[in-house]
């Protein structure tokens, strides 16, 4: 008997390994292969939904305490530009910046969706700060006001890890004056009757007439406070929101103190100038360069970054260095 027909006898008798078990028939068309990929492809988005949204079983079995992946964002809208329902003003979002880039990139999505859902027409500058000085908030939005074109007629003095929760609040045109979107009654942090930190809504106009903001504040804090009083010099009247219900739940804060210290050094004479009103400086005094400016997209959302070198004056201004 040849080694062929001894095989054959012994896979007849039991023996041997048995065939191995066929998983599709010999002749299997696209149609039911096309249907398979898409039930698969269905069932894999169905469990991707549940498991990020918080509903149906945690994936291997953990606790429900677990914290659960992050749902992929919305597709990001596009701003109708030439939109005649949107109105003819057009708002600059100025964010002072310096290395906080994981807040940026759920800043500039979130804030392009949300004004483009309120039908707000808008251009997102972030302002960063890449010379080797203290941070200066109020430089960088002087900056930002001077740089940010004629196609602009209003500005957001916008903080980039502060994020609007509600969708009553008002981003439009604030034609009667200043208006604090981020009023003490709704901050999760300040609530003094003062403060216009945050985000506060100016017309271009308005704010020349204030003479934008003082560049004598290095390092964080006050500077908001200064210009608070500039307002008031200006005759203007600052408004806010009226309406909204949410508290302190009106907004998200991004920031983590334990993580990324705020620099709230206090040098020499800057403890006592940081109270005081500068009267001369402002707009028409800021020192800087830009280093470059480019347009760039996050997450499908348009944005301006503008690289900007300050110029600090030592001899008025010491406390600008570190150390």
């Amino acid at each position: 008997m040849g080694p062929a027909r001894r095989r054959d006898a012994l896979r007849l008798r039991g023996g041997g390994s048995p065939p191995l078990p066929r998983l599709f028939p010999g002749r299997l068309s696209a149609f039911p292969l096309f249907l398979l990929a898409l039930l698969l492809g269905f069932a894999s988005l169905l469990w991707l939904q549940l498991s990020c949204s918080g509903e149906g079983p945690v994936p291997g079995g953990q606790d429900r305490g677990t914290p659960r992946q992050p749902c992929p964002p919305p597709a990001p809208l596009q701003p109708a530009r030439d939109e005649p329902s949107w109105g003819p003003h057009r708002l600059a979002l100025l964010v002072p910046f310096r290395e906080r880039f994981e807040e940026l990139l759920a800043f500039v999505p979130y804030m392009h969706r949300f004004l483009s859902k309120k039908k707000i027409r808008h251009h997102i500058f972030i302002l960063n700060q890449v010379d080797h000085f203290r941070f200066n908030r109020a430089s960088l939005i002087n900056v930002g006001f001077l740089e940010s074109g004629n196609d602009t007629d209003y500005i957001a003095m916008h903080d980039v890890d502060l994020l609007p929760l509600n969708e009553h609040l008002d981003y439009s045109f604030p034609e009667t004056g200043p208006f604090h979107v981020a009023s003490p009654e709704l901050h999760p942090l300040y609530h003094y009757t003062t403060y216009v930190g945050g985000i506060l809504l100016l017309t271009k106009q308005h704010y020349e007439l204030c003479n934008g903001m003082s560049n004598r504040f290095w390092g964080w804090g006050r500077e908001d406070d200064e210009f608070y009083r500039r307002i008031k010099r200006a005759g203007l009247q600052v408004r806010r929101p009226s309406g909204i219900t949410t508290g302190y739940e009106t907004f998200q804060h991004l920031h983590d103190p334990a993580w990324r210290k705020r620099d709230q050094k206090r040098i020499a004479a800057q403890k006592q100038e940081q109270f005081k009103v500068d009267r001369e400086g402002g707009l028409n005094n800021v020192r800087y360069r830009i280093e470059s400016r480019t347009d760039l997209s996050v997450a499908g959302a348009p944005c301006t970054v503008l690289n900007i070198l300050l110029d600090c004056d030592t001899n008025e201004t010491p406390w600008c260095m570190f150390g």
